[in-house]
């Protein structure tokens, strides 16, 4: 059987150039949908260092690039949520993306939550959204004290050490994906 190279008759076809030429269009460096656990977090992270190394950034860029990476694919793996029960999922599932930017890089995941987690998760990143940089090493000190003294840990520590790495606020999406759960979108911008 021969296969066409006629892009208008295989809808697939088309959508996989569309995908690599959207990839192009917002140098998208890597990009990662799936299972996410330790092995995941540090395939992606030695591959990102290597494509870092490759465009020449800076040593604390690289720094603070691979720490954000860190971070935000344990949220995923530590934080997903089934979007058919709400329960929590681990390893969570989701996406990842690292893109190139004029002055720096963004750091893109995306994962199922449940709804009834919406308002905490929001509370979170607004609040730390909202600190300068002497409120966030503060809150973050507070927070860490807290999550030892009570040994349950996060408390949005991960949103308070992104902020505190980056220097920028967290931009996010709650995307409804039915009545149980919503795709939770995250991007942070190292410059």
């Amino acid at each position: 059987m021969e296969e066409s190279n006629d892009f208008g008759n295989s809808p697939f076809m088309e959508f996989v150039y569309s995908v690599h030429e959207n990839m192009v269009k917002n140098d998208i460096m890597l990009i990662y949908e799936g299972e996410v656990n330790q092995d995941i977090t540090k395939t992606f992270t030695s591959l990102t260092q290597k494509n870092l190394d490759e465009e020449e950034s800076s040593l604390p860029i690289k720094k603070r690039v691979y720490h954000v990476m860190v971070e935000c694919l344990q949220n995923i793996g530590k934080h997903s949520d089934n979007a058919e029960s709400g329960k929590p999922e681990i390893p969570g599932t989701g996406i990842f993306m690292v893109s190139k930017s004029t002055d720096g890089y963004f750091v893109v995941t995306g994962n199922p939550v449940a709804n009834s987690r919406i308002d905490e998760i929001t509370e979170m990143i607004e609040t730390v959204n909202q600190m300068d940089k002497d409120e966030i090493k503060a809150y973050y000190k507070k927070k860490i004290l807290e999550s030892r003294i009570s040994d349950k840990g996060g408390a949005g520590l991960g949103f308070i050490d992104i902020v505190k790495k980056t220097g920028n606020k967290i931009d996010f999406h709650f995307r409804k994906i039915n009545d149980i759960a919503s795709f939770f979108i995250m991007k942070t911008y190292i410059n």
